[in-house]
């Protein structure tokens, strides 16, 4: 009866050790497995997309006082896709040193508005929002002024920061 008993124990203690081993293992499995999934999901929160500067147009090209609207392509890399995409602003020349650059992106639902010389003003034509020269809402639903860029000058070129910020809020938050 004593090798029986040592027999059932020998056998518990395999089917314990094989239990323990079959867990571990499942665990190791899922703890591999899991990380990347969970970096997949939270990642975007965490991660800033990095800004740079447009070479946009030559400061001498622009008239003085008048806003103008400015186009040019640029590279947009998502992982390993890349693609060319255009993108355009509203510069308005005050001097051979100082430019005011407006997104094009009406802040009230994201439109795109245009600039009419005969009234002097930015008119979002989707919802009526009425912009100064400056950037002020002069009238209709937009929570706050036009959303202006940063731009530096250098060697008479023109470089532009591109990024997009929230519709339909009064802060000025970017995507």
């Amino acid at each position: 009866m004593n090798e029986m008993q040592s027999g059932e124990h020998g056998g518990s203690t395999r089917r314990s050790f094989l239990k323990l081993f079959t867990g571990t293992l499942s665990s190791l499995f899922a703890l591999v497995l899991g990380i990347p999934l969970v970096g997949t999901l939270v990642g975007p929160i965490y991660r800033t997309k990095k800004l740079h500067w447009a070479k946009v147009a030559g400061i001498d090209s622009l008239p003085l006082g008048q806003p103008v609207k400015l186009s040019w392509v640029d590279q947009k890399v998502d992982a390993f896709v890349q693609e060319q995409v255009e993108l355009d602003v509203w510069a308005i020349k005050h001097s051979t040193t100082e430019v005011t650059v407006f997104s094009p992106i009406c802040p009230h639902l994201g439109c795109q508005y245009s600039w009419h010389p005969d009234k002097q003003e930015f008119i979002c034509p989707c919802h009526s929002s009425i912009y100064s020269i400056t950037g002020k809402v002069l009238g209709g639903p937009s929570p706050r002024h036009l959303d202006t860029l940063p731009t530096k000058l250098e060697n008479g070129v023109l470089y532009v920061e591109w990024e997009r910020f929230e519709a339909g809020i009064p802060q000025k938050i970017r995507v």
